[in-house]
């Protein structure tokens, strides 16, 4: 079973090589093996959660993550009309698998290399709500995680991407400060 995933936008653009350069030194420091696949993604486990702000977590708890090029970034169907100018490069960030504490590690990695990479985070859906099926987005959906979301400080952003079935539906983008109060909230999770 497959975990969730974040993107992180980058509104410079840098070779995915030099990006490499940059990151894998850093999580070899705390995780291995950090290893690369043929189509040059990451694949790595974390040894040392302390090196992203967590206490030591079980091992058996926690899986695979990767790192990739989005190839996707920016998407002709999603909406940025809500920042100055478009997103020209994104990565993806995710986990191989779920759980509670998967979420959690690839919470706190993200939050790390956002800060690292000065990006925004793309939560790859609402927070909060399912991911939308052709019958499931709806406004009660969109009002639970507007009220959740409106509680938390630091930057949210909505937009709106084509849903594949002829709709249209929103992810959440944030800052790091919106992503710093999430991982602290009770129901933190990342979107599944």
């Amino acid at each position: 079973m497959s975990g969730p995933a974040v993107g992180l936008w980058l509104f410079e653009p840098r070779e995915y090589g030099d990006i490499l350069a940059d990151v894998v030194p850093w999580l070899e420091s705390f995780c291995e093996p950090v290893e690369a696949t043929v189509g040059g993604d990451l694949d790595f486990w974390v040894r040392d959660s302390s090196a992203v702000g967590l206490s030591a977590l079980n091992p058996n708890d926690v899986g695979v993550f990767f790192l990739s090029e989005d190839e996707e970034m920016p998407a002709q169907d999603e909406d940025y009309s809500a920042f100055s100018r478009p997103p020209v490069q994104g990565l993806v960030l995710g986990a191989g698998c779920s759980g509670p504490a998967n979420h959690r590690v690839l919470g706190h990695l993200t939050l790390a290399l956002a800060v690292r990479l000065g990006a925004l985070i793309d939560f790859d859906g609402l927070l909060s709500c399912p991911t939308p099926r052709d019958d499931t987005g709806d406004g009660a959906h969109l009002d639970r995680a507007r009220a959740l979301t409106a509680s938390l400080p630091g930057g949210l952003t909505e937009i709106s991407y084509d849903t594949g079935g002829g709709g249209r539906w929103f992810r959440h983008i944030g800052d790091v400060e919106f992503l710093e109060a999430w991982l602290q909230h009770p129901g933190f999770h990342l979107v599944k």
